[in-house]
């Protein structure tokens, strides 16, 4: 029997639900599952939840809710949530083109982890990376983990700016850049799929819990899918 959250106020109208102390993909399981269960509840003076690794804000609207109040309903939908089966995350298939134009820093990792580019990318594309939360800038999905052999840490000298489909690794982690953002994270490829789009009713492709695998393609591949991806084609594919 898993052990209940804790309860953290956060200011006057927020309250931080604590699963766990460390990154691990049970403890963000439950996260996920909480989150879903939370919004399909539809708690009258709830306002916003914002899952992370391993805790779920839940904004709220003190007029209309207490603290106490809240606390308990949350405590009943964790009993709830606690005897479900978790659903299947969804898992996507992101193209990449590596090195060259597209990665500048694929021979400064290979050198660094003694690997050959190629290893570097096999083993970059060899994981179903866990989406744990968003973050940082809008669409930005913190993907983990990475093989132990490309575990790297952040240049010393951030880039001022990267372009939009970058992907880059860092630390223990890999993400795709959903706009130009300045970042110390080392540029591994870039992808023509669009992780975000303000011009659709959800904006953002992925969500907390889904998973994503890369597919290495060439310079051809990448000038074709860009040209669907102009058109507001998100070129990820579901895996079936």
């Amino acid at each position: 029997m898993t052990a209940p959250p804790r309860f953290l106020p956060v200011g006057d109208v927020a309250l931080s639900v604590e699963f766990g102390s460390t990154i691990e993909p049970g403890i963000n399981d439950r996260v996920v599952a909480f989150d879903r269960a939370v919004t399909a509840a539809g708690l009258l003076g709830v306002v916003e939840t914002v899952p992370s690794y391993r805790a779920l804000l839940v904004e709220y609207e003190p007029r209309l809710l207490s603290f106490d109040a809240l606390v308990a309903h949350l405590l009943a939908l964790d009993r709830e949530v606690a005897g479900r089966s978790i659903a299947a995350p969804r898992r996507w298939i992101v193209p990449v083109a590596y090195g060259q134009q597209f990665g500048e820093d694929l021979p400064e990792v290979a050198k660094r982890r003694n690997l050959s580019p190629e290893a570097v990318i096999a083993a970059h594309v060899s994981v179903a990376y866990r989406v744990y939360m968003m973050g940082f800038a809008p669409g930005f999905a913190y993907l983990g983990r990475l093989p132990p052999e490309l575990e790297l840490p952040r240049r010393e000298t951030p880039r001022q700016r990267v372009v939009e489909g970058s992907v880059m690794i860092g630390g223990l982690q890999t993400a795709i850049a959903p706009m130009a953002i300045p970042t110390g994270w080392h540029i591994l490829g870039r992808t023509p799929l669009r992780c975000l789009n303000v011009q659709k009713p959800d904006p953002f492709l992925f969500q907390p819990g889904d998973r994503v695998r890369f597919r290495p393609i060439g310079p051809q591949e990448f000038e074709a899918l860009s040209a669907r991806s102009a058109t507001g084609d998100m070129v990820p594919a579901l895996e079936p």
